[in-house]
């Protein structure tokens, strides 16, 4: 049997069967679940199931198993339950009990803290994005490296491989703007219509107040605000058109509306926030150098650890296009690289086989800069190897501010991040990964880990 099905089959098995699951999705390391009856889920059984790294309860059941690994036990799972990826059960034939369940677990999202729901839901938004940012983001590293080491740019093969780099970069905003409706429950095409609007060449030609309009004034920040408006307007407008004429007026009015008060009103404000987070960044990462580089690093791990760290990307998308790249992320891309160190100290000291087989299955995706499986299949569960791939992170993200590292796209973190550094720091960029792995490991090996820890494993 191969190792997804087992995995499924173990999923299956201990979240109360496929007639609990009401819905399936999964993201780069972890599987989904919207599971009816929330109760019936056995949270230890799943983390021991061979090959789940770790298990996060949160507004759905996520089940880490790592990259690669992902989708395919969610195709098994859709498989062995019927439903397609992001499908819903339907409900006719829900019991009262497992009603009951949605309803409680509608209250407890209700109860969640606004700044957690946010940053969830701008997490949603980028989420879907993220193998084309990855995938594009490479692209461009590797056309930017062949010109800086000689290459014509000119030549044809050169010219193709910056056209298909910069394309998902191009229509970005439509691409937010259509999942930030969808997000907040809207019809896609119109938030991706806010998003064609902020981002027009046409802008130029207008002028409001005397001023020419800037295109993309206000960045992603703009666009999520803007398709927001258009939801809420969209759905304003809905209440009260009759049936028979909502598929033309709704729409039109939508569009005219938030048109307007985006061209008014979102893109000043947005402009001024832009603008301001932007300029903190940079000043922060400037004047606070080694203290900042390590600060962020340090407190990065926690973010992931809740899921939360999506949120930040709008932020490294404002800096790269206020800038052209983003000084942030090779400062946060050091958390992981702290634990890849921690784990390696782990590896080294421990006897538990178990525990050896996790590392050495996190550690090859962990260098690559995806860092769930470790942080949920080894120094969480442990505890003390947590705080220390902190501390190890903490002093290569010091680095990081210090030599003032920067990275021309996102999506993608430790050594693969190496293609994207700007201004040919790529050696510094690598010796800063090296030291986070080294003082990731010193502090692990030297009191972070004790052999009984592994007991639980």
């Amino acid at each position: 049997m191969k190792k997804e099905q087992q995995i499924a089959e173990g999923i299956l098995e201990h979240v109360g069967g496929k007639e609990n699951i009401r819905k399936i999705a999964y993201c780069m390391t972890r599987v989904r679940l919207d599971l009816k009856n929330e109760g019936k889920a056995d949270i230890q059984g799943l983390k021991k199931i061979d090959g789940v790294m770790g298990v996060i309860e949160d507004e759905t059941l996520q089940i880490v198993v790592g990259p690669g690994t992902v989708n395919k036990v969610s195709d098994v799972l859709s498989n062995m339950t019927g439903l397609a990826i992001g499908e819903v059960a339907a409900a006719s034939d829900m019991t009262l009990e497992e009603r009951a369940q949605i309803n409680k677990a509608s209250i407890k999202k209700k109860n969640n803290t606004p700044v957690k729901n946010l940053l969830r839901k701008i997490g949603n938004i980028f989420i879907p994005l993220i193998p084309g940012l990855v995938a594009s983001g490479i692209v461009n590293g590797i056309a930017n490296f062949a010109k800086n080491a000689g290459v014509d740019p000119t030549a044809t093969w050169m010219q193709i491989l910056l056209l298909l780099g910069s394309c998902i970069f191009t229509y970005l905003a439509v691409l937010v703007g259509w999942n930030t409706a969808k997000e907040f429950g809207g019809t896609p095409v119109l938030g991706a219509i806010a998003g064609m609007l902020l981002f027009n060449p046409g802008l130029v030609d207008i002028h409001i107040f005397g001023h020419a309009l800037i295109v993309g004034r206000g960045g992603l920040i703009g666009v999520i605000f803007a398709a927001w408006l258009m939801t809420f307007v969209e759905k304003q407008v809905r209440k009260i058109m009759p049936n028979s004429i909502d598929i033309i007026f709704t729409p039109l009015i939508t569009i005219l509306v938030v048109a307007i008060l985006s061209l008014f009103v979102v893109m000043p404000i947005a402009g001024v926030i832009s603008d301001g987070i932007t300029s903190a960044i940079n000043a922060i990462l400037d004047f606070g150098g080694v203290v900042a580089g390590a600060i962020l690093s340090g407190f990065f791990l926690p973010l992931v650890m809740v899921g939360l760290h999506q949120g930040l990307t709008p932020i490294h998308m404002e800096l790269i296009q206020k800038t052209g790249s983003t000084a942030l992320l090779p400062v946060l891309a050091m958390a992981g690289a702290g634990q890849v160190g921690a784990a390696l100290a782990i590896f080294v000291k421990t006897k538990n086989r178990k525990l050896k087989n996790i590392i050495k299955g996190g550690l090859p995706a962990g260098i690559l800069g995806i860092g769930e499986p470790l942080l949920y299949g080894v120094t969480l569960p442990l505890g003390r190897p947590f705080i220390t791939a902190c501390l190890g992170a903490a002093v290569g993200g010091a680095f990081q501010a210090v030599v003032k590292t920067a990275a021309g796209g996102i999506g993608v973190s430790g050594i693969s991040l190496t293609m994207l550094i700007v201004d040919n720091k790529y050696l510094l960029y690598i010796i800063g990964l090296l030291i986070a792995y080294a003082f990731g490991f010193l502090f692990t090996y030297l009191f972070g880990f004790k052999e009984e820890m592994a007991d639980e494993i």
